[in-house]
């Protein structure tokens, strides 16, 4: 640490940071535009200029940009002199020369950085009279809108977008005071990442279109804190809503999570939550036809349907929190609890929980991934699986040029010189999988093989680390020497990471895995790490409380050991075949479900019962490196609509458990959930003991979901009724539904609704919130982690078989990031960007078969037909078919089947 002297006070501060961010982080308000913790220093807007003093006698002193200047020891610096602030007046001015006067129609008015900056130097008269530049702006696909004449030219844009997120298609154009940040022709912007855009930008240039559809200022908007669920990362988000309606996803600071980056299936994959057309009130089917019940007949309902049957299963999901599922096992049973997982997705959990039981084996958080050398992934396709991990490997790979720096001198935070550096030094990035995926770009080698192959190929690397394991022979000469040589560069790093996941539905992907990282730690290297990456948010959480497979509830059925299922936010025909599904469903009678959107079961069901969504509950997720995070509700959904009769899942079946035991109710909040299965799962004590309670208070009031300038509330339901309601009171969660209850930025509390300080008003608040900028929170990060301190057992090396039966043709997965997740699938937003379904095909196949790149083909599995334009892939090995995997019409059970004939389709 420095000490240095600011405003005759003396601070002590990091000597890695530049002199902004030691201004920052000790608590100074200093504006700047083109600096951003995440992207470095540039010094191209001049605005975060400061005061150096040679001395404590030198009273005149000479400017310098505070973002480019290192922390010296003894350092003496102005920031509040007359010279730096007229100076920082002045470059607004200058900024501001043909920035339109829009902020009243402006989306980003309340929520920008450059209005925050502006006021912070005081700046409010306007000298310029003369025609403003002006620009057309472009259609970037409807997601983002774009507004070029609100542009100050900070480049913000450009350096994230095609240097941090590796993105090719925007860029800026022009020269001098004429620049245009844009694509070079109107287009939906390729990256899956381009939402963060959005708050990068300190202007409004790049706003929020789905937001625009439904717009209310920021301070009009009820947060609370909550955990994306899209994919197993648990990313931390803010959920803005008004008028019982999501009307927006901002990201939430979490230093080991996504740090300030979501990515756009999590950012804009929101609009299922507020569907008009969703379950509202429980129902039955009276021939045919579905009869609205009160919630005591729905209660009534649900204690005959367990009095009718004696053996009922519970169908769990992974798309589900820990207190709802434990629920369901509740009023069922452990035997005939289902976690509604197929056996071959249960086979790799169960692998995957034995490894984050075992501490032998380090799991890196999300943040951490960035800090290795070498990495390999063995069949995932990050990118569309889990997109905020693909950013996370792209900045590992890039982070050589930061060290290659560091040691010449050059620190860390100095963005131009180490986007040169990078252009010739990088880590080493190798890929195995079926197909092109869009980490190629950076990887130095990929290996395109089927599944088995890739595991084959994965063993030959650990038998080169390992001479105690077999010798694979059956290689060609190419990959036994590229297997060696990547095993010495696994061996030689100076951390190095191995990432894999159930996307393949194959467990000897995840052996392969499991056995190179051991191999590595037996070499007395402790370098080495493990990511394996789920299909769901809560996959883990799931698969601690355990259960048995989707398949052999369709068997008990079939044997008559069950005579009736109950489905709680679960769709079955996303699992199993059309034939399989119609067995649940040959008596209707049997089948009760619970659901917040119309699924294919739930509308199949005889008894339905509508549960809350994410964004209307609170509950408990673990995602992929098993931290369990807690999410909290943002709005109730009975607040605008007194009819409306939706609870959390887990109170529906409390209480029809109750009622049908003539028991008291016990689970009153879900702090009584959590105390219940504490008591039943030693490993999920620390969520009791580390997670907030109901009780939690500050300065003995809740918190506010609302901001305290939030208008309009005695308004909310004029149109229903002049007089005011009185707001929900939250059971759940420490939280109020209002701006009444503590609402002054806490720095102290992890659990922030959303990011906001006196005088930063733009997402940039969340320095406001740190122990120093682009650290961890003073509060420290939210969640806990579940397998820290784990007793070590013997490392275990697995036994791979590899058959693959090359006269048929294989099903394997292809996926995409919108369009492959179950929820998603119900967004209107998200239809224009989910891409039409297609079989990807080999080009060596497609000219076996005489097929041209329109060419439809028709084939046969799992007892259905199916008709598909295809899509060519170089590298697809043959008799390899590629469907999309959990789409509708695309179940799970298709992986791994083999397919006698594929013909083309003539019309």
């Amino acid at each position: 640490m420095f000490k240095i002297y600011i405003n005759k006070k003396k601070y002590y501060v990091r000597k890695s940071n530049n002199l902004l961010q030691a201004c920052l982080s000790v608590g100074l308000d200093l504006p700047y535009f083109c600096w951003h913790p995440e992207l470095g220093s540039v010094g191209t807007c001049r605005q975060c200029a400061v005061t150096k003093h040679s001395s404590s006698s030198d009273l005149k002193g000479r400017l310098i940009i505070s973002c480019m200047t290192p922390v010296i020891d003894g350092d003496i610096i102005s920031t509040h002199d007359n010279i730096s602030e007229k100076f920082r007046t002045s470059i607004v001015e200058l900024l501001l020369t043909n920035h339109p006067h829009d902020c009243p129609v402006c989306e980003e008015g309340g929520n920008c950085h450059l209005q925050d900056m502006t006021v912070m130097n005081k700046h409010h008269i306007r000298n310029y009279r003369f025609s403003k530049r002006t620009h057309k702006n472009q259609y970037l696909g409807s997601f983002i809108k774009h507004e070029m004449n609100r542009c100050i030219g900070c480049y913000r844009c450009v350096r994230y977008y095609k240097d941090y997120a590796d993105g090719s298609d925007l860029n800026v154009y022009g020269a001098n005071n004429n620049i245009y940040f844009g694509r070079i022709e109107d287009g939906v912007l390729e990256n899956e990442h381009s939402g963060n855009l959005i708050e990068v930008c300190p202007t409004g240039v790049f706003t929020d279109k789905t937001h625009s559809k439904q717009y209310n200022r920021k301070w009009d908007m009820q947060y609370a804190p909550s955990i994306c669920q899209s994919c197993s990362i648990g990313c931390n988000i803010s959920i803005g809503e008004r008028y019982g309606e999501v009307r927006r996803i901002e990201n939430r600071y979490h230093e080991n999570i996504n740090h300030y980056f979501l990515c756009d299936l999590g950012r804009f994959g929101y609009s299922h939550h507020s569907l008009k057309n969703r379950p509202k009130n429980p129902s039955n089917m009276i021939n045919g036809q579905p009869n609205i019940l009160s919630f005591n007949e729905a209660i009534k309902e649900g204690v005959d349907f367990l009095k009718k049957h004696k053996n009922i299963i519970g169908v769990g999901s992974t798309r589900s929190s820990i207190e709802n599922n434990f629920a369901l096992q509740e009023l069922v049973g452990e035997k005939n609890f289902s976690h509604g997982m197929c056996i071959k997705e249960y086979s790799c959990l169960k692998l995957i929980l034995s490894v984050l039981k075992n501490n032998n084996l380090y799991i890196p958080s999300l943040k951490e991934i960035e800090s290795y050398d070498v990495i390999l992934v063995l069949g995932e396709d990050l990118t569309q699986t889990s997109p905020r991990a693909s950013l996370a490997v792209r900045q590992a790979i890039k982070n050589k040029a930061k060290d290659i720096a560091e040691i010449n001198g050059i620190p860390r935070w100095n963005a131009a010189v180490i986007s040169n550096i990078s252009e010739n030094y990088k880590n080493s990035l190798y890929i195995t999988h079926t197909h092109e995926t869009k980490l190629d770009d950076i990887a130095d080698w990929c290996y395109f093989g089927s599944v088995d192959n890739q595991s084959k190929f994965g063993s030959a690397i650990a038998s080169n680390l390992d001479t105690s394991l077999p010798i694979i022979k059956d290689l060609s000469p190419l990959l036994l020497k590229k297997a060696s040589f990547i095993s010495k560069k696994l061996l030689n790093a100076k951390k190095a990471l191995i990432i894999s996941g159930t996307s393949s539905f194959n467990k000897s992907l995840i052996k392969t895995a499991i056995n190179i990282a051991i191999s590595i730690k037996k070499k007395e290297k402790n370098h080495v790490a493990l990511s394996f990456f789920t299909t769901s948010s809560n996959t883990l959480g799931l698969g601690l409380i355990g259960g048995i497979s989707i398949e052999e509830v369709l068997d008990r059925l079939q044997k008559k050991e069950a005579d009736a299922v109950i489905f709680m936010e679960y769709d079955v025909s996303r699992y199993l075949s059309k034939y399989d599904y119609e067995i649940f469903f040959k008596n209707k009678k049997n089948i009760c479900t619970i659901d917040h959107q119309y699924t294919k079961t739930y509308k199949n069901s005889k008894l339905n019962l509508p549960c809350v969504n994410f964004p209307e509950s609170s509950g408990t997720i673990i995602n992929f490196e098993g931290r369990a995070q807690r999410f909290f509700q943002v709005y109730d959904p009975m607040f605008f609509n007194k009819k409306n009769c939706l609870y959390e899942s887990w109170k529906w079946l409390h209480f029809i458990q109750c009622k049908f035991l003539n028991k008291n109710i016990s689970w009153f909040n879900i702090d009584d959930v959590i105390d219940s299965y504490s008591n039943k799962y030693s490993i999920l004590k620390k969520i009791k003991i580390s997670l907030p309670s109901v009780d939690f208070r500050i300065n003995n009031q809740k918190i506010a979901r609302s901001p305290n300038r939030y208008s309009g509330r005695t308004a909310l339901k004029s149109h229903i009724n002049i007089h005011e309601s009185s707001q929900p009171k939250d059971t759940n969660s420490m939280f109020s539904f209002s701006m009444e209850g503590f609402n002054q930025p806490n720095k102290s509390f992890s659990y922030i609704p959303f990011a906001w300080f006196p005088g930063w008003n733009s997402p940039q608040a969340w320095n406001k919130f740190q122990v120093e900028v682009g650290k961890e929170l003073i509060s420290g990060d939210s969640g806990i982690h579940l397998f820290k301190n784990n007793k070590k057992v013997e490392d275990i090396y697995f036994h791979i078989k590899n058959h693959i039966n090359k006269k048929y043709w294989h099903v394997i997965p292809y996926y995409h990031i919108f369009g492959n997740e179950e929820l998603t699938q119900y967004s209107s937003i998200i239809q224009e960007n989910i891409i039409t379904p297609y079989v990807l095909i080999s080009e060596i196949d497609a000219v076996e078969l005489n097929l041209r790149k329109n060419s439809q083909i028709e084939f046969n599995c799992l007892n259905k037909n199916f008709r598909l334009n295809i899509k060519l892939s170089k590298n697809l090995c043959r008799k390899q078919i590629g469907l999309p995997i959990g789409r509708r019409g695309f179940p799970i059970a298709l992986v791994g089947k083999e397919i006698t004939f594929i013909r083309e389709f003539i019309k």
